[in-house]
C-alpha cells in the first residue's frame, strides 16, 4: 500500500518527509517523491525504486521549504516511472494519493475538453488537474479542494499543497486511512501514526468522507456536507502494536476497512485498459495443461475459488489440496505442470513443504504472496504479489480479498492465453472486478444490518454456512472466521450437499447463512434453502436486491449487498461474512486480534 507524509512548519520539510517515508517502507512501494513550497512555488524531487534513490536525488539537488508532502507509491495506474511517481503537480497545486479514483477516465475526458493537459498515465493526475482548473476559475484553495473532493468516486486518501500558500495543506479520506499530527508550531499528515511517531504523539484520525484544512498551528475538520466537525486527539504509543489502529478498536476492524484500497491496488496494478497485465513469467501460460494448487486456512479457500474460476473460464483442470495433507499422499505429477501456492506470509511451513514437493516433481512454481522477501518467494519460479500491506490481526481479512483479486486477474490472463474467452468477454469480466472496491466501500459504510444480525448469531451454538460454485469457498471462509475469533462452532458446506447429511443438524436454533448472489446457480441454492426452511432452519440471506426479493418469504434475516457480476461476487461477498464474524466476536468479548491458540504465520508443521 502507498504511503503519505505531509508537514507544515518552520523548519526544513524535506528531511522530515524523507524520515516519515522511511517509516512507511513496510507498506511496500516502487517509487517515491517529495514536493515542497520554495519561495511560494512548488518544487519536487522524485525517483524510481527505493528511498535511497530519492535520498541520493535530494543530496544532489537539495530541496528547501518548510511546507511539503511526500509519497511512496505502489504502481497501479501507470508503470513505476519517475514521471508517474507522486507528487503530481501543476504550477498551482501538488497532490499525493493513496487508493483509486474510480471515475478518473470520465474526469480526464471532461478536463481535456476544458483545455487541461495530462502528462502521466495515473488516475491521481485528474485530482491535480481538477483542482488546478478550479483555481484557474478564481476559487481559493479550500473551496477548490472542497468542490474537487465532491467529484471524486472511489477509495482514497489525499494530501495537497498550494503555490503561494506557505502555511496550508489540505487532506481528505474515503476508504483509506489518514491521520493529522499536532506539533509545536508544526502540523503533519500521515498514512498512519507510525509515519509521524518521532514527530508527535498527538494524533487525530479522519473518518470516511472527512477532509481537513491544516495550517502550521491547527487543523479544521469538515464532513461531506462541508460542516465543521470535531475529531478527537489521541496520544499514541511510539512503538509496539498500539501504533496504527487509528479510530478503530482492533487491527482486524482497521484491516476490514482497508478492503477497498487493497483490492483496488491489486486490480489496477495487474490490469490495464480492462485487460490482465501480469509480470513477466518464466513459463508460457498457453502451455499450461494442469494446475495443482495448495495452501492453508483462508489462503486455501482463495485457491478453491480460483479452482472454480480457472476450470470454468480458462478450461484448465485444477487439483486442490490443503498443504498439510498434500505431500504425504505423494501425488504423481506430470512434468511441466504448474504448482500454484497461496500464502500471506510466504513462510507457512506446510505450504513451503508443498512447494518443495511440487518443485521436485518438475512443476513450474507460481506463488501468490504478500511478502516478496519471504522464503517461498525466493524458492518460487515466479510470484504474484498481493500488495495488501502488513496484516496485524491473526484472522486474515484484506490479505484474503487481495489473494482473490490476484487470482481473478490471473484467471483472466490464463483464459486469454488459452483463447478460451473472447477479448470482449475478458474486458467485461475485468470491468466487473473494477467495480468491487467502490461496492466494498459501500458495504463497509453501511454495517448496521450486520451488527444487528451479529446479536442473533452471538446466541447460537452452531451455525451453518452454505454456498455454491465460487461462493462455496466463501461459505467455508465465513465459517472459519466465526470459529477463529468468536469460538462458535460453524461449518461451511456446498449448498447441494446439505441434503446428504448436514440437514440432520437443522432445527429452529441453528442459523443457516446463505452466500447467495443472483446468477446462474441462484435457483439451485434457493431450492436447498427451501429444504432447510421446511425443517425450521433460521435462514440468513447474503444477496443482492434481486436475490433477496426472491428469498424474502423464507428469510429470517437479510443482508442486502450491491449487485455485481457473478464472476466478481465471491470477492465482494467475502467482506460481509468477515464483518459478521468480527461483530459477533466483539459482542462475545473475545480477543479479536489475537484469538486463542492461533498465530499469524505458522512456521512449524
Amino acid at each position: 500500500m502507498c504511503g503519505i507524509v505531509g508537514v507544515v512548519g518552520h523548519s526544513d520539510a524535506a528531511p522530515l518527509l524523507l524520515g516519515g517515508l522511511q517509516r512507511l517502507e513496510y507498506r511496500g512501494y516502487d517509487s517515491a517523491g517529495i514536493a515542497t513550497l520554495v519561495n511560494g512555488h512548488i518544487d519536487r524531487r522524485r525517483a524510481e525504486g527505493k528511498l535511497k534513490n530519492l535520498a541520493a536525488v535530494l543530496q544532489a539537488e537539495p530541496l528547501s521549504g518548510t511546507t511539503g508532502i511526500g509519497h511512496t507509491r505502489w504502481a497501479t495506474h501507470g508503470a513505476p516511472t519517475v514521471g508517474n511517481a507522486h507528487p503530481h503537480a501543476t504550477t498551482r497545486v501538488a497532490v499525493v494519493h493513496n487508493g483509486i479514483i474510480e471515475n478518473h477516465q470520465a474526469l480526464r475526458a471532461e478536463l481535456e475538453a476544458k483545455g487541461q493537459s495530462f502528462s502521466t498515465e495515473t488516475d491521481t493526475e485528474v485530482v491535480a488537474l481538477l483542482v488546478d482548473y478550479l483555481l484557474q476559475q478564481g476559487l481559493e484553495p479550500v473551496e477548490a479542494a472542497s468542490q474537487a473532493f465532491a467529484r471524486l468516486e472511489g477509495a482514497y486518501a489525499l494530501a495537497l499543497v498550494f503555490a503561494g500558500h506557505q502555511a496550508l495543506m489540505i487532506g481528505a479520506q474515503r476508504g483509506a486511512p489518514l491521520a493529522v499530527g499536532f506539533g509545536a508550531e508544526e502540523m503533519y499528515l500521515g498514512s498512519d501514526a507510525l509515519a509521524l511517531a518521532p514527530l508527535t504523539r498527538e494524533i487525530a484520525y479522519l473518518e470516511d468522507g472527512d477532509w481537513v484544512v491544516v495550517t502550521d498551528k491547527n487543523a479544521v475538520f469538515y464532513d461531506t456536507t462541508g460542516a465543521v466537525i470535531l475529531r478527537q486527539k489521541k496520544l499514541t504509543a511510539l512503538t509496539g502494536a498500539a501504533i496504527g489502529k487509528g479510530n478503530f478498536r482492533h487491527f482486524m476492524e482497521k484491516e476490514l476497512h482497508e478492503h477497498p484500497v487493497v483490492i483496488g491496488d491489486v486490480l489496477h496494478r495487474m490490469m490495464e485498459n480492462e485487460a490482465p497485465r501480469l509480470p513477466a513469467l518464466p513459463f508460457d501460460l498457453a502451455g499450461i495443461s494442469r494446475i495443482t494448487m495448495s495452501a492453508c486456512g483462508s489462503a486455501f479457500y482463495a485457491g478453491l475459488t480460483a479452482k472454480f474460476w480457472l476450470e470454468n473460464l480458462a478450461r484448465v483442470p485444477v487439483e486442490a489440496d490443503v498443504a498439510s495433507e498434500f505431500r504425504y499422499r505423494a501425488p504423481p505429477m506430470e512434468a511441466g505442470g504448474l504448482g500454484l501456492l497461496v500464502s500471506q506470509s510466504g513462510e507457512t511451513a506446510d505450504t513451503l513443504a508443498a512447494l518443495r514437493y511440487m518443485k521436485a516433481e518438475g512443476q513450474q512454481i507460481l506463488s501468490v504472496l504478500n511478502v516478496p522477501e519471504s522464503t517461498m518467494a525466493r524458492e518460487s519460479h515466479a510470484i504474484l504479489e498481493t500488495i495488501a500491506g502488513p496484516e496485524i490481526g491473526v484472522a486474515s481479512t484484506k490479505a484474503f480479498t487481495a489473494q482473490l483479486a490476484t487470482l481473478a486477474v490471473f484467471t483472466l490472463a490464463l483464459a486469454r492465453a488459452k483463447g478460451t474467452r473472447s477479448e470482449a468477454e475478458i474486458a467485461r469480466l475485468a470491468a466487473s472486478l473494477l467495480e468491487v472496491p467502490a461496492k466494498a466501500a459501500e458495504i463497509l459504510g453501511n454495517d448496521a444490518p450486520i451488527r444487528k444480525l451479529a446479536a442473533r448469531i452471538a446466541e447460537a451454538r452452531d451455525v451453518l454456512y452454505l454456498g455454491r460454485g465460487g461462493c462455496f469457498p466463501i461459505a467455508l471462509e465465513g465459517a472459519l472466521k466465526l470459529k477463529e475469533i468468536s469460538y462458535i462452532h460453524a461449518e461451511g458446506y456446498a449448498a447441494g450437499e446439505m441434503k446428504h447429511g448436514p440437514i440432520a443438524l437443522i432445527d429452529k436454533s441453528v442459523p443457516v447463512i446463505a452466500i447467495c448472489p443472483s446468477g446462474p446457480l441462484f435457483e439451485k441454492t434457493a431450492s436447498n434453502l427451501q429444504e432447510a426452511a421446511a425443517r425450521g432452519g433460521q435462514i440468513v440471506v447474503f444477496s443482492d436486491e434481486e436475490g433477496a426479493s426472491k428469498l424474502a418469504p423464507i428469510a429470517a434475516e437479510t443482508i442486502l449487498l450491491p449487485g455485481i457480476d457473478p464472476f466478481a461476487a465471491p470477492i465482494l461477498h467475502a467482506i460481509p461474512v468477515q464483518m459478521l464474524a468480527y461483530h459477533v466476536a466483539v459482542m462475545k468479548g473475545t480477543d479479536v486480534d489475537q484469538p486463542r491458540n492461533l498465530a499469524k504465520s505458522v512456521t512449524v508443521e
